[in-house]
């Protein structure tokens, strides 16, 4: 599945390039995501927790830079992921690009993620629902290591780093897909 952000920050984009090349302060955040190696200069590990109602995984994740374009101000990483009791595991491709605008600059970010095991099996609605929550609730705490002051910037990624779900995340989710699917039904009648 394709998910896709954009997010707008009052910085230059050699700015907003730095951070986004600064690959060990932007895993932390990641929802649930929290940085246990740095391998070289282009490969990475981390560890994910996720939970979704009654189930609770824990992701060992290989990360590693794909491409980086100083020039075009795009970079590519993905990530692998595997589920520490083999129930599953994820794999994702994580394209963002910079575009400047006036007085700041446009961060757009679309990820490719695919699923296997227990948590592909909630279905393809409930799973790109959270996991639109997810991208959103990364790139806020992007922004927020880009403008915030230091200690608002530790504060986002903190809230980053609790493990990602939960009842409440699901049930948003489901009840999301019933009101789309009522809304199809008042228009079509």
């Amino acid at each position: 599945m394709r998910i896709e952000s954009a997010f707008e920050v009052p910085v230059p984009p050699e700015q907003a390039w730095s951070l986004l090349m600064d690959v060990p302060r932007v895993i932390p955040c990641m929802p649930g995501a929290t940085l246990t190696e740095t391998i070289d200069d282009g490969t990475w590990k981390a560890m994910m927790s996720v939970k979704l109602g009654p189930i609770s995984l824990a992701f060992d994740t290989d990360v590693k830079r794909e491409e980086a374009d100083t020039y075009a101000r795009r970079a590519r990483l993905s990530a692998k992921a595997r589920e520490l009791r083999g129930r599953g595991a994820a794999s994702a491709t994580i394209d963002s690009w910079l575009t400047a605008l006036e007085g700041g600059t446009r961060v757009d970010v679309a990820t490719e993620l695919q699923l296997t095991g227990a948590v592909a099996q909630y279905g393809r609605g409930i799973v790109q629902d959270v996991s639109q929550h997810l991208v959103q609730s990364f790139a806020e705490c992007l922004k927020a290591q880009l403008v915030a002051a230091p200690e608002k910037a530790d504060a986002a990624v903190a809230e980053q780093s609790k493990p990602v779900g939960g009842v409440g995340l699901t049930l948003g989710a489901i009840w999301r897909r019933i009101t789309a699917i009522l809304s199809r039904g008042r228009r079509a009648a």
